[in-house]
């Protein structure tokens, strides 16, 4: 798996003019499913991100976590963070899981980060024409790979 992370004052998502996901403070999750990945992948990705210490603490330093300041989240799925660009100009989706395969990978992360948090996190529409849009806080962007465990 493959996630961007954006810490965001605001995000929402809208798809067909119908705003579907909204938060305040905390993050929006860009996750990436591929054919390698398990549960296993889920529950490590979900807890990197749950404790991830990127919120500023009173002194204007990245010390507090989405569970120290009840950060609100925003899962999307995207396919293209797994395009490859080695060869020519069309990026290639090889290692982007089919939707049979990514669909329950990504309603699995879903309710395990959910779990993680005790809250209930904002969702985009699994292969749906979405328009995100983001207030980037800092900016503050980091991409983890569950493979690479960074």
């Amino acid at each position: 798996m493959r996630a961007v992370l954006q810490r965001v004052s605001k995000a929402s998502v809208t798809v067909e003019g119908k705003k579907i996901s909204e938060i305040k403070n905390g993050l929006l999750v860009l996750l990436g499913i591929e054919n390698a990945d398990t549960q296993e992948d889920i529950k490590w990705l979900s807890r990197k991100i749950v404790n991830l210490r990127i919120f500023n603490d009173r002194e204007g330093v990245m010390n507090r976590s989405l569970l120290n300041t009840n950060g609100e989240v925003i899962v999307v799925s995207q396919f293209t963070l797994h395009a490859s660009t080695k060869k020519g100009n069309r990026p290639s989706y090889l290692k982007a899981a089919k939707p049979e395969v990514s669909i329950p990978l990504y309603e699995k992360f879903i309710l395990q980060i959910e779990a993680d948090l005790d809250m209930k996190v904002g969702t985009g529409i699994f292969g749906a024409d979405m328009q995100i849009e983001l207030l980037n806080d800092g900016p503050v962007t980091i991409v983890i790979d569950t493979k690479n465990r960074e």
